[in-house]
């Protein structure tokens, strides 16, 4: 299962025979649903920010050896889940201007190839709860967005609109249901 976020409004999340992959933007609220449907169906987290504070720990963000590296981190893990045999994996996900397009249609590609099953899911919130969300104390520290100025800026920027992502399978509100409660309707749409 997997979520990204498409507008500042969406997130979106990739499920296959690797597990589940949660493609979202920032402070949607992907990380702790899909601690919680980790627990849930024992699928392994993978969450964005594994690769992106490892590739800003020597670049800095959106530079050509920030993206490279990323995308390697990116593609290593999950060519090792496959080789693996990893039964699932839930993948958090941003889509930004630094992704590579094809990066999400050639993960959803690769998953058919191997027989797998996949599930997008795209977890939304108001504009309004983001701002509050982006300046939280959980987010501080984490390499996290949390400057709601910049934020603002990014937004009139259209940073986080998802041109070309594939569509959802489902679409959730995270500003209307726990993580607990987010983690239960993508393991039942999973069933």
């Amino acid at each position: 299962v997997g979520s990204w976020s498409g507008s500042a409004n969406d997130d979106h999340a990739i499920g296959s025979r690797l597990g589940e992959q949660d493609i979202s933007g920032d402070a949607y609220g992907n990380l702790r649903p899909g601690q919680r449907l980790t627990e849930r169906t024992g699928y392994r987290l993978f969450h964005n920010h594994l690769a992106v504070d490892l590739a800003l720990s020597l670049f800095d963000f959106g530079t050509p050896g920030f993206r490279n590296l990323r995308a390697a981190v990116w593609r290593e893990a999950f060519d090792a889940a496959l080789e693996g045999a990893v039964e699932g994996l839930i993948f958090t996900f941003s889509p930004e201007p630094s992704v590579d397009r094809d990066f999400i249609p050639g993960l959803l590609a690769e998953a058919r190839r191997t027989g797998g099953r996949t599930l997008l899911v795209e977890l939304t919130a108001p504009h309004a709860v983001l701002r509050e969300r982006i300046g939280a104390d959980s987010r501080q520290g984490t390499g996290k967005l949390t400057d709601r100025a910049l934020f603002e800026d990014l937004l009139t920027k259209g940073v986080f609109e998802t041109r070309g992502m594939p569509a959802a399978h489902l679409r959730l509100d995270t500003s209307r249901l726990t993580p607990e409660e987010t983690a239960a309707r993508i393991q039942q749409a999973l069933s």
